[in-house]
């Protein structure tokens, strides 16, 4: 998903309080296990040897996506699915490991003052750009600044934490608008993908030449269609990257995928629920990684019908989750009524069955709100054709509402600008769960149709989330809170959540299983 005081120190004298990337978030990672489990789909036969390497497996990866970047500019590419990609550019001061927990990247390790409005990232020594400029802290002020200023970014919104950067040498001094303990977690790959400031200077260029300090450097570009990269011998953590060379494309038709895969055109892709079992039947590997995508019908209390609560709550109980499901998810997916799948961390069981599927109370609710069978007429927008819709229509259909779909090629700009009253929309989830929670419920989300509408209590709940250390031992009921808080919102009406899945060929050895992230790191190419 896209999103869109003075700062204080700490005392004088006052010890700095550390909040390293030793053990910690602990909890969050025992939260983890449950849902975080992905599996490798057992096949019988191997595919065509693809871009095979020797013993060493330095082979090249032949991957086709349906997100190739429009942009390689990481503060205009934003924090959607599409940071993946960019992610073979680019690292961050953080990134997420395979319990959801934020651990060093470009930056070894971090710490919080007494008060936790001010936090200190520590760059490793001697690292550069591909351009052969220093990553040090003028770099990470540099890519704050940019993505909280440059008119065209898409991660401003993102930033309202961070007041202010110092950069001194090879430390970055974040100093925050508010008691924030979520920074680690949220400057990962989706959000501050830093860049060198040298190349930056002239943005529209970086948006098609880009340079970065992470694992590959990019060789050649065809906008929109094609990358070639080959390995950064400078990356931090260059021995343990396996692969020499990246041929990043466009996905064409979602039909043919599996058999370029086949074929050995390809030997790497993103692929939806439907194509898993061909897949599969093909002798390739089916890897299923775990996300936090989830599906959602989002409404604007702002306007009419949704400005009468009895309408909002005749859609709650109007919608069966398990069809959404059966029909879209091919057995990968599982109902939900928050943005957060079961077992993680911020997701609060004690909200799980709020608006059961009840068709007669839906019509009971709409008779008390004052409309008889048939009289309510609602267009659904979209920006495309999409099977969600079809089953919102049927089912709102079976209550007496009557709904249009209507499709608006440029439906992003009403969206974002809260003009419309009844849409769908679909999130890949943040590694901060407060992110995700405000980007929801905050009064200035992105992804709140409602806009400035926040249910009662979720800014104080919100705020004491921020206030709580991530390895505190209440931190869990906390943020649960939180999202209770934020499920009191009549904006939004959750349906269903699906895995990212990912096949491959068998000559690519297993990823390491990082929620919502690729990580290359220890993956090999074999010859066979």
């Amino acid at each position: 998903m896209s999103a869109r005081p003075t700062p204080r120190r700490s005392r004088p004298g006052a010890p700095p309080v550390r909040r390293t990337a030793r053990p910690r978030l602990a909890v969050l990672a025992t939260a983890l296990v449950a849902v975080l489990t992905p599996a490798l789909g057992a096949c019988a036969t191997d595919a065509a040897s693809v871009g095979g390497g020797g013993a060493g497996g330095n082979g090249t990866l032949k991957w086709t996506s349906s997100y190739f970047p429009a942009h390689w500019d990481p503060v205009v590419s934003g924090s959607g699915a599409q940071f993946r990609q960019l992610a073979l550019v680019y690292a961050s001061l953080t990134r997420t490991d395979e319990t959801g927990k934020a651990v060093p990247d470009l930056a070894e390790s971090w710490e919080y003052n007494e008060k936790g409005d001010q936090v200190t990232f520590h760059l490793r020594p001697g690292l550069k750009f591909s351009d052969g400029e220093p990553v040090d802290g003028a770099a990470v002020k540099d890519a704050v600044e940019r993505a909280k200023k440059q008119k065209n970014s898409a991660l401003f919104g993102d930033l309202t934490s961070i007041q202010s950067v110092d950069a001194s040498g090879l430390d970055a001094v974040l100093h925050l608008t508010q008691v924030d303990h979520q920074i680690p977690q949220l400057l990962g790959q989706r959000v501050l993908q830093i860049a060198s400031p040298k190349a930056a200077a002239a943005p529209e260029k970086l948006d098609q030449n880009p340079v970065g300090a992470g694992p590959f450097t990019i060789t050649q570009l065809v906008p929109g269609t094609k990358a070639v990269l080959k390995k950064n011998p400078t990356y931090w953590d260059a021995k343990n990257i396996h692969i020499d060379n990246v041929e990043l494309t466009a996905a064409p038709d979602a039909s043919t995928v599996v058999n370029g895969l086949q074929t050995g055109v390809y030997n790497f892709a993103d692929i939806k629920p439907s194509q898993a079992d061909a897949a599969k039947k093909a002798g390739l590997d089916v890897f299923v990684q775990p996300g936090f995508n989830a599906a959602n019908i989002s409404l604007n209390v702002n306007k009419a019908p949704f400005d009468n609560e009895k309408v909002v709550d005749a859609v709650r109980h109007a919608v069966n989750r398990q069809e959404f499901v059966d029909k879209l998810t091919f057995g990968y997916g599982s109902v939900t009524n928050q943005p957060f799948p079961k077992g993680y961390v911020a997701y609060d069981p004690e909200s799980e069955n709020t608006h059961p599927y009840d068709p007669a109370k839906a019509q009971q609710l709409l008779a008390e709100a004052g409309h008889k069978p048939g009289d309510l007429k609602l267009n659904l927008v979209i920006p495309a054709e999409d099977p969600q819709a079809e089953i919102v229509q049927s089912q709102l259909a079976k209550v007496g509402i009557s709904v249009t779909i209507k499709i608006d090629k440029n439906w992003s700009t009403p969206f974002f600008a809260k003009d419309l009253a009844f849409s769908l929309y679909g999130t890949t989830g943040r590694d901060s769960a407060a992110q995700t929670l405000t980007a929801h419920f905050g009064p200035n989300g992105p992804l709140n149709l409602s806009s400035p509408y926040q249910p009662s209590g979720f800014e104080a709940a919100i705020a004491k989330v921020r206030q709580t250390p991530l390895d505190a031992a209440d931190y869990p009921k906390v943020l649960q809170a939180a999202t209770r808080a934020g499920l009191e919102s009549k904006a939004l009406v959750f349906t269903y959540s699906s895995p990212n899945l990912i096949a491959k060929s068998k000559s690519i050895s297993g990823l390491p299983k990082n929620p919502a992230h690729i990580d290359w790191t220890g993956v090999t190419i074999s010859a066979n």
